[in-house]
């Protein structure tokens, strides 16, 4: 059945209004920069296990008893994912947040929102 006699308001989002606006440019600029920080970051420790191990013995040393470099690069690993999943939280929660202020922005500047 039709929408009849139901007088529900829709919202129509102007979303290329949103993207035009310099804050939302800023903040795309701002979490893209991040997200590439983060994944090098990432990246370049996970590859640096294999390399390390496969192509020089600096990790094959015993560090404290029969534990060897590798154990604590790997350990460092964790912590580091572990590390890094907090950091994005804190930092999502900050863009949630200027996402709020846009939308606001963008109610503000006569937008349909």
């Amino acid at each position: 059945m039709a929408n009849q006699g139901n007088n529900t308001k829709v919202d129509v989002v102007d979303y290329d209004a949103i993207a035009a606006l310099p804050s939302f440019k800023a903040l795309v600029k701002r979490k893209n920069g991040f997200l590439w920080t983060v994944t090098a970051i990432f990246l370049i420790a996970y590859i640096t296990l294999p390399i390390l191990t496969s192509y020089t013995t600096i990790l094959h040393q015993k560090v404290w008893g029969d534990i060897t470099g590798v154990w604590i690069y790997s350990a460092g690993l964790f912590i580091m994912t572990w590390g890094l999943c907090h950091l994005y939280v804190a930092r999502a929660n900050t863009y949630d947040k200027a996402a709020a202020a846009i939308i606001e922005e963008y109610k503000q500047g006569g937008g349909r929102l």
